[in-house]
């Protein structure tokens, strides 16, 4: 039986918070307007679509975090929201 129930593919924002990347969908929406998030090497809007196998890249200030997409559920617990996705750089 899987730890959560995935869908085929989940708007950026939205997973990005609940994989808590970034704490709050706002936010995550807010940097998604401000081109800030990349999505397989292209700015994402708060909309993109996201599904397992997806590379995101998130900019903070002058860092950078880039992950793979492992999974997209609807929800998650705080424990299990680490295993959603794979930093490849960081």
């Amino acid at each position: 039986m899987p730890l959560f129930l995935t869908v085929d593919d989940m708007r950026i924002d939205k997973y990005l918070k609940v994989s808590r990347l970034i704490k709050r969908r706002t936010v995550a929406h807010d940097a998604a307007e401000e081109e800030r998030i990349f999505l397989n090497g292209k700015a994402a809007k708060p909309s993109a679509q996201v599904k397992a196998g997806d590379e995101i890249l998130i900019r903070f200030g002058n860092s950078e975090m880039k992950v793979r997409v492992l999974s997209t559920p609807e929800h998650v617990t705080k424990d299990g929201a680490s295993a959603l996705y794979e930093v490849i750089s960081q």
